[in-house]
C-alpha cells in the first residue's frame, strides 16, 4: 500500500467523525417549544417578503405549517425542515421561506449563545373567530418539545 492510498484513508475516516460528531451534537440540542423560546432566544425580525406561489394546492384553505429549525450560535435559523402542513398543500414552502428569514439576538438563560432546537407555527387564510384560529393552529403543534 502506498502512502497516497493511507493518507486518503485518513482523510475519509477524518471527514467520517466529523459528519458522525455533527450529527451527534443535533441530537443533544435543548429542544425548546416556541412558546418558551424568549429565554434563550429573542426574534429580531420585524417582516419578512415570504416566497408565495401563484398556484398550488390548498392556497385558499385555511392552513397551518409547522417548519423545525435550529437557531445557531449567530442567531440564524439553520437546517430548516417543513415537518407538518394542515390540510396537505403547497403552502409548506411559504412556511420555509418565512422561517429562513428570521433573525434571533440571545435570551436571558442563554449567556454563551448556545444553539437549540425549535419550531414555528404559522397560518395561512385563517377565520376572523378567535377559537377556530387556535384550532387551526394546534393541529400543526409538534412533539417532543420541553413545554416548561
Amino acid at each position: 500500500m502506498n502512502r497516497n492510498s493511507l493518507r486518503t484513508g485518513a482523510i475519509a475516516a477524518a471527514i467520517a467523525l466529523l459528519l458522525v460528531s455533527g450529527a451527534a451534537e443535533a441530537q443533544n440540542l435543548r429542544r425548546v417549544a416556541p412558546e418558551n423560546l424568549t429565554g434563550y432566544w429573542f426574534l429580531t425580525t420585524k417582516s419578512v417578503s415570504p416566497d408565495i406561489p401563484n398556484t398550488g394546492r390548498n392556497l385558499n384553505q385555511p392552513t397551518c405549517v409547522a417548519v423545525s429549525y435550529m437557531i445557531g450560535s449567530d442567531g440564524r435559523p439553520q437546517n430548516a425542515k417543513i415537518e407538518k402542513v394542515v390540510p396537505e398543500g403547497d403552502l409548506g414552502q411559504v412556511g420555509l421561506s418565512i422561517v429562513n428569514q428570521l433573525s434571533y439576538v440571545k435570551g436571558t438563560q442563554n449567556g454563551t449563545a448556545v444553539p437549540v432546537q425549535t419550531y414555528y407555527v404559522t397560518g395561512f387564510n385563517l377565520p376572523e373567530d378567535p377559537a377556530k384560529k387556535t384550532e387551526i393552529l394546534k393541529k400543526c403543534a409538534l412533539p417532543g418539545y420541553q413545554t416548561t
